[in-house]
């Protein structure tokens, strides 16, 4: 009887090739960075609301507040508060907050020439503005691009920022006349 030797095979330890590997990772690991949204987070500071108007009437000797009240027709200044001082209306592209900036800048110099420190402001909204218009009417109340020594920096107006709810009048005010010489001949009095 012959025994047959079995032959056990030659077993080599596998390479492991991972060259395909590392070049797709050299590939996907930037352009996957590249496509990597960063989130940026901004903090707008705010202050607690000023006293109530009845409040405010009791106590004279309270500085006068500086209101922007933010409707959908319409951003309106008050100075002081509840006392129109200037309308801007909307314009083809919205509100015109270049325009508000400016009067602003102006209204601060008059401030400072007349040695009365104002640097808060109140903002009325109403509920049916957006996120997006009141972001924007705080960056603009809060500061604006000046020039100095050929750098380009934000000049502080009214940093100081307190929300609060627009008065529901002002707009059916507006509205009521605009309704009444709908459907009446061009001439006709109201």
């Amino acid at each position: 009887m012959s025994m047959r030797r079995r032959r056990r095979p030659n077993t080599q330890d596998a390479e492991l090739d991972i060259t395909s590997f590392m070049n797709l990772m050299i590939v996907l690991v930037p352009v996957l960075l590249l496509s990597l949204v960063f989130s940026q987070v901004r903090i707008l500071n705010l202050q607690l609301p000023v006293l109530s108007e009845a409040e405010q009437a009791q106590d004279d000797q309270e500085p006068k507040i500086l209101e922007l009240v933010i409707t959908p027709a319409r951003l309106a200044l008050n100075y002081p508060a509840g006392m129109s001082l200037k309308q801007f209306e909307l314009t083809d592209k919205g509100y015109d907050f270049a325009a508000l900036s400016v009067y602003l800048q102006d209204l601060k110099l008059t401030f400072q020439q007349q040695g009365i420190e104002k640097n808060d402001i109140v903002l009325l909204l109403d509920p049916a503005v957006d996120y997006q218009t009141i972001v924007s009417a705080m960056d603009t109340v809060r500061s604006f691009k000046a020039v100095v020594a050929a750098n380009l920096v934000d000049a502080e107006l009214f940093p100081m920022i307190s929300l609060g709810d627009a008065p529901a009048a002002n707009d059916a005010d507006a509205a009521q006349p605009i309704q009444a010489t709908i459907g009446k001949p061009v001439g006709a009095k109201p």
